[in-house]
């Protein structure tokens, strides 16, 4: 019998597939149906643009998978639910994705990711010195919302978020997240610029007395790599000088966690009546997240390891690159809070 064409129906697919006994495996029903070779080609055929088949679909789903899969004569039949099954035993699931930024070969990153890897690898050793490594993230021109009414969740019904809001102004929020320690310090600023980054270090600078300096570890935002910020850097003395993280390497920053920590549990679903309660707010919000979650986080890639990875690279068809799957579930253990 003759597969349906690629614009066929989906369920002409389906159809003969044999139903799942119970208790049977559906991973060892697809094997012990599909030979490799059939299994190899329905994943190459994954990995291929739609536009490669003369689709103008953006991606491939199961369905559609399925579809050209007969299509191609690859099988004769087959079920969109056992190309799932065969893709999630490759780690190719089509339905997936994420956004990402990602970073670029060069001197520049390496130079830029063994001096931020090094801070924190050293981290407790140089707090014993007086010098504390200091994360610094930001959370740009967030905008202060008020939802009403704001109901909670009740018995029987999850909790409903007005569609609708009013918008009480912008504010800029600033992360020092403190590496040996884990705690961390909000700032709310008017502006998002040099004057207003070195207002706020200066007042970090104050508060702990006893330290001999700072290592602190931006990323290349024009307000951290301002010659106004320079200057102030080098009439710190030798020991407050920044380690940048590389470009599109926000990964490396430690206060990016923290700052998805504490927007989820103190920010995302609150609602304000005023830029000032907000702020009112945020001043709570810090101490309050240090006594009750604040912890180091437990950062497992070393310079060495960076190292390695830096050698292994695999270079996608743009140059780009980053970190394999395992590699990058492997920088981070942990919650920033």
């Amino acid at each position: 019998m003759t597969g349906p064409s690629s614009g066929g129906s989906a369920g002409a697919t389906s159809r003969a597939a044999p139903r799942r006994s119970g208790g049977t495996n559906p991973a060892w029903a697809a094997r012990r149906r599909f030979p490799p070779l059939q299994r190899a080609q329905i994943i190459k055929l994954a990995c291929l643009e739609p536009v490669a088949e003369g689709l103008h679909i953006t991606h491939w789903t199961s369905k559609d998978l399925a579809r050209q899969a007969v299509a191609d004569g690859i099988v004769t039949t087959i079920s969109p639910r056992t190309v799932r099954q065969i893709l999630k035993d490759a780690d190719r699931p089509p339905h997936r994705r994420r956004y990402r930024k990602a970073s670029r070969l060069g001197a520049p990153f390496k130079q830029r990711a063994e001096q931020v890897l090094w801070c924190y690898a050293h981290a407790e050793r140089l707090a014993r010195q007086g010098i504390w490594v200091v994360a610094v993230g930001e959370k740009p021109n967030h905008r202060v919302l008020e939802r009403n009414p704001l109901r909670r969740a009740i018995p029987g019904s999850i909790e409903p978020q007005e569609f609708d809001y009013t918008r009480q102004g912008t504010v800029n929020l600033r992360f020092f997240l403190i590496v040996p320690r884990g705690r961390t310090e909000l700032a709310v600023e008017d502006g998002k610029d040099a004057a207003h980054y070195s207002g706020e270090r200066k007042a970090f600078r104050r508060r702990p007395r006893h330290l001999k300096g700072v290592s602190p570890v931006p990323d290349g935002d024009p307000s951290h790599t301002a010659a106004a910020t320079a200057v102030y850097w080098s009439g710190c003395g030798g020991g407050w000088r920044p380690r940048f993280t590389p470009a599109h390497a926000s990964w490396l920053n430690q206060a990016e966690s923290l700052i998805e920590a504490c927007s989820s549990d103190y920010i995302k679903r609150g609602s304000w009546r005023s830029r000032a309660a907000f702020i009112e707010h945020g001043s709570i919000s810090g101490p309050e997240y240090n006594q009750r979650y604040a912890h180091p986080l437990a950062w497992l890639w070393s310079p060495p390891m960076m190292r390695k990875w830096f050698a292994e690279l695999d270079f996608c068809r743009f140059g780009r690159l980053m970190p394999r799957g395992r590699d990058r579930r492997a920088i981070t253990a942990g919650r920033g809070g």
